[in-house]
């Protein structure tokens, strides 16, 4: 079983399927073919393993990320682009995702960090109630 993602005329992800192995020909034709001229819509399979350009276990990274309705789908790289999270992140072109203007501090036991778009800051978060 494989992932696939249908297109929009922008290369906006609309929605993501689970479908056949990639491996298979649907009369004839690739999956990303036959459900592409089924659905009338680009289709372009993804990988739920790839994760900012990363492949979790002993794999090779696919298409930068796993799809998600919301994505781009870049031609150039031939990689999916999660949505920009604010205007002054910028696109980590070697992880395919998006970068705050401030690093994220390192993890602190029983905190979580929260960036706050209006202060321009990570914000600490107990992650219990005390």
């Amino acid at each position: 079983m494989a992932h696939y993602a249908f297109l929009d005329k922008n290369n906006i992800v609309t929605q993501v399927i689970v479908g056949v192995d990639e491996n298979e020909l649907i009369d004839g034709k690739t999956p990303e073919q036959w459900y592409g001229e089924f659905k009338n819509q680009p289709c372009k399979r993804t990988s739920y393993n790839t994760i900012a350009n990363k492949y979790e276990g002993n794999g090779i990274p696919f298409r930068g990320n796993f799809a998600g309705v919301g994505y781009k789908y870049d031609e150039n790289f031939d990689v999916f682009i999660p949505p920009q999270p604010y205007s002054n992140w910028k696109l980590n072109y070697a992880t395919f995702s998006w970068e705050p203007p401030i690093v994220r501090p390192a993890d602190i036991e029983g905190y979580v960090w929260r960036w706050s778009e209006p202060n321009q800051e990570w914000v600490k978060i107990p992650t219990t109630q005390e």
